[in-house]
């Protein structure tokens, strides 16, 4: 509650926390339009693959040129400015630096940044649930060891999640379930980036005027954004998914309560402790009677009867039974809300989420039949979906992670509706990404043999 007064003493004594950017699409640049209205922060530096993009972006969250005219990381410390480049490792390096924040989007990209971040001491925001879905686990592991915070991006939907599930655990109530809402029909599995305009209502005239990325777009619409968001949740909350994945009920703000609760007790839940996404449409299209499309929520249980009934005296929603209760948050503002987790991390030492094990991943899954040769377009594309598991089912099975699922070629034929396995493709085992990745399986892979659970990060 007092991060602010923190970030105001630290403007007072000029000592600002000073913070880079890796990538400025949608999220980095609504982080971008409220960090200079925050006192106490000072974006150094801003990196991108397309620097003309990235000053495109400033432009668009109506930064005059001048606070985006530095020539060099040096003249932007002395001068309070920003400077753009396309060298995401020379911001890292920058001396003085004291927050990342990575939201590239790129799993890839994601996890070499974060591995910079520890050799060089830089605590960082990982906006990019791809990286941390894929990898995340590990990851954790290495910024512990290097004593920098790694954490979920406050304003997107896991971190929110997160502090509601550390809400209702701090107060002595068991989490049921947790998750977040979305709009969902089955056939949207199958959608592409040449449909997903149409299934958002978009115009063409909307499209072109913003700032909209159809293969990200599409990533929401097909499941794997928020497969990957919810295996960020699992790994971080210590919640493990059903082992078919992700349901989709449709289910609006009243009904939370009611339909996230164990079967055994009228709800759909496999088991307590568990996470599920809500539709914001009835499965013939029809909208849910108070959607929770933009929100996150969590479901908890009574322990007692006293329990009970203070959530009746206190005007809680419960299910018919009194037991099961929802506290929910209608809405999330995704790169508005940030500057939290940055404040969180550098003047607290803390995170706004962070991953602690490897309870969820995200398995590429046909959207058709796919044949050999055929070269794989990854997340949001034609070809595949990512579907939520359990981690030991996927590594059982030896799923091909959603986040390696891009320019690797098909050896044998997958059905469409099945997961794609390692041994299904060619894959490049030098890759940095790949690497980091098969570590990790043989960790958790060695500690489930072992009969144990591998360490939490620190």
């Amino acid at each position: 509650m007092n991060l602010y007064a923190k970030l105001k003493a630290r403007a007072a004594a000029g000592r600002p926390v000073r913070v880079g950017v890796i990538g400025a699409g949608k999220f980095g640049s609504m982080f971008l339009s409220q960090g200079p209205r925050t006192p106490g922060l000072h974006i150094v530096g801003i990196a991108d693959l397309d620097v003309n993009r990235a000053r495109a972006s400033c432009a668009r969250v109506d930064w005059p040129a001048e606070r985006y005219a530095a020539r060099s990381f040096a003249e932007a410390m002395a001068s309070g400015s920003t400077f753009i480049t396309d060298d995401a490792e020379a911001l890292i390096a920058t001396g003085g630096m004291d927050v990342i924040v990575e939201a590239t989007g790129n799993p890839g990209a994601g996890i070499r940044h974060a591995l910079l971040c520890c050799k060089h001491g830089r605590h960082i925001v990982m906006v990019n649930v791809e990286a941390d879905a894929l990898a995340g686990p590990l990851l954790a592991r290495h910024a512990a060891a290097a004593g920098i915070v790694y954490s979920f991006a406050y304003g997107d939907q896991p971190a929110l999640i997160a502090e509601i599930v550390d809400w209702a655990r701090t107060a002595g109530l068991e989490v049921i379930c947790a998750g977040k809402g979305t709009k969902y029909l089955p056939a949207y599995h199958q959608s592409t980036p040449e449909t997903v305009w149409g299934h958002y209502g978009f115009s063409p005239e909307e499209v072109a005027g913003g700032d909209f990325n159809a293969q990200m777009f599409n990533s929401f619409l097909d499941g794997t954004k928020s497969a990957l968001e919810m295996a960020a949740v699992a790994n971080g909350c210590d919640l493990e998914p059903a082992a078919d994945g992700l349901s989709f009920p449709p289910c609006g703000k009243d009904d939370l309560p009611t339909i996230l609760r164990p079967r055994a007790d009228g709800g759909i839940l496999p088991h307590k402790g568990t996470v599920e996404v809500v539709s914001s449409l009835e499965r013939d299209g029809r909208p849910v009677f108070r959607d929770l499309r933009w929100g996150v929520y969590a479901t908890f249980e009574a322990p007692s009867d006293y329990v009970k009934q203070c959530f009746a005296q206190y005007g809680l929603k419960t299910d018919s039974t009194g037991r099961y209760a929802t506290m929910y948050k209608p809405y999330h503002l995704i790169g508005l809300e940030l500057g939290i987790s940055i404040a969180s991390a550098a003047l607290r030492g803390e995170a706004t989420g962070s991953t602690q094990g490897f309870r969820g991943d995200v398995v590429a899954t046909a959207k058709r039949d796919l044949k050999p040769g055929e070269k794989l377009d990854g997340e949001g594309g034609f070809m595949v979906y990512g579907k939520l598991m359990p981690a030991s089912l996927s590594l059982a099975h030896g799923g091909l992670p959603i986040g390696l699922a891009h320019n690797v070629v098909l050896k044998n034929p997958v059905a469409g509706g099945q997961p794609v396995r390692w041994a299904d493709v060619t894959f490049d085992e030098t890759q940095q990404a790949v690497k980091v990745r098969r570590e990790m399986e043989s960790l958790f892979r060695a500690a489930d043999s072992a009969g144990q659970k591998a360490p939490a990060a620190a």
